[in-house]
Order: C-alpha cells, then structure tokens, then sequence
C-alpha cells in the first residue's frame, strides 16, 4: 500500500481523562484503504526536542466524512505539544504504516484484548469485524476506574468485560486473571498493551490452542524500516515491528 506525507486538519481534540486525549482528523483526500492494527507516524512541531516522529495507532475510522482518529497517551513533551493542538491546525503525518490484523475464519468466538493505551488499535479492529459478520466478546484493563477509555464505544461492538487493578470498576487484577478467560471457549484473540500482559495472553492461548496475533508497540524512530531501532526476534530471525509488524502472530515470537 502507497504511503502518504500528508498535513490533516484537526477538527477536534478531544480530552478523555487526565492522560489520554483523542485527535480527530481531516484529509484533504479521500483516505486510503486503512487497515485495523495500522499506524501513523506523526510530526510534532515546534521544539528541537521532538525533532522525531511519535508512532501512534489508528483508532477509527470514518470513510464516508475522510476522517480517522488517534488515541494518545500524554506521557512526554512530544505527546504534550500534541495534546495541546487546537481545532482547525494542521498536524504533519505519514500514514498508513505496517501490517493488520488478519480476519478470523467464519463461525470463531472471538477475543480483543486491550490494556491501558493498548486499546487504541482495537476499536477500528472491533468495528471492521463487526462489519463483516463478527460479534467480539472484549477485554479491557486498566489501573482504576478513572482511567477507563472509550467504554461506550467499545459496548457498540459486543459484550465488553473490564479489570482495574484496584478493583473500582469490573474485576479486581489483570485482565489475564478475568473469568471471562475461564468461562468461555474463544477461537482467536487480538491483543494490545503492555508486554507483560501480552505475554501472559500469549500463554493463555498456547496452553488452550488458541489462535493469537498481537500489536507490539515497540519505539519506532522512522517507521519505514531504516533505523532498525524496532527490531524484534522471531524464529525468522530479526524483523521490523514497524515494517513486518506491527502486528505479529505469537507462533513467530521468541517469547
């Protein structure tokens, strides 16, 4: 798929709570085929500090009004410029980058998986199965109710369970302890968080072959494979999550 270096226009900045915002975006153009598990590479403007551009996951996606969004997480001065973007700037992207998530085959109980920022990449992914057919059951934790994001879209997709590590809202733990993942029998899971949890669902699934592809969210300085500071180890040697990935099948990781 061609790649764009595009400026969009922010239409909206939204703040979801006291660390992630959502940036709506504008092209110029009708969008390309973007695909669940996509990302951007983004330019941020204005200090010599962030002369590198931030990777960030395509969250949703709008064919009809050319609009997607970007689910940030404000965790540097990089992140903190964009979150301070007004409606109507124009911020400076290369999209659409890696690889997706592939489709599951017909009739499979379906899994998403997401952890704190790692819900980004599922929201688009919930929507593109639900719009061919799949009903996902959804799995999503997080540090305290507080930090909660995007419930109510995600409830538009199927039945959403929750965890916060201290207990304010869902179940109590991890998400890898939920009872969700005792009860029921799934056929695939797609998962985003940390690498901790993906290594634990990576577990689950081997031990109940399960199906499983996961997104890394490994850094990435360039985002076209050049600066190799993405590399991840696979039984196929050392490939790129920005290029190769980033989203990979656990089978083909060393973990």
């Amino acid at each position: 798929m061609a790649k764009r270096i595009e400026d969009l226009k922010v239409i909206e900045n939204k703040r979801l709570t006291n660390d992630f915002f959502i940036l709506k975006l504008l092209s110029g153009s009708k969008l390309p085929d973007l695909k669940p598990g996509q990302f951007a590479q983004v330019k941020v403007e204005g200090s010599s500090e962030t002369f590198l551009r931030r990777p960030i996951s395509i969250h949703d996606v709008d064919f009809e009004l050319n609009t997607f969004k970007l689910l940030v997480q404000e965790v540097g001065k990089g992140t903190k410029t964009l979150s301070k973007l007004e409606k109507g700037s124009l911020l400076n992207l290369i999209y659409p980058l890696g690889n997706s998530f592939s489709l599951p085959d017909k009739n499979e109980h379906i899994l998403l998986v997401g952890g704190g920022c790692g819900v980004a990449p599922l929201l688009y992914l919930g929507k593109y199965l639900k719009s061919n057919g799949y009903t996902p059951d959804v799995l999503l934790g997080f540090r305290n109710s507080e930090r909660i994001l995007e419930y109510e879209e995600y409830l538009k997709i199927g039945e959403v369970f929750l965890t916060t590590e201290d207990g304010s809202s869902g179940e109590t733990g991890y998400v890898t302890n939920h009872s969700v993942l005792l009860s029921r029998r799934f056929d695939r899971v797609y998962c985003c968080g940390p690498d901790s949890m993906m290594k634990a669902i990576a577990r689950y699934c081997n031990k109940n072959n399960v199906a499983c592809e996961v997104s890394l969210e490994n850094l990435m300085a360039c985002g076209i494979g050049a600066c190799l500071c993405c590399v991840v180890d696979t039984i196929s040697g050392h490939r790129c999550t920005c290029t190769d990935g980033p989203v990979f099948n656990i089978k083909e990781l060393k973990w």
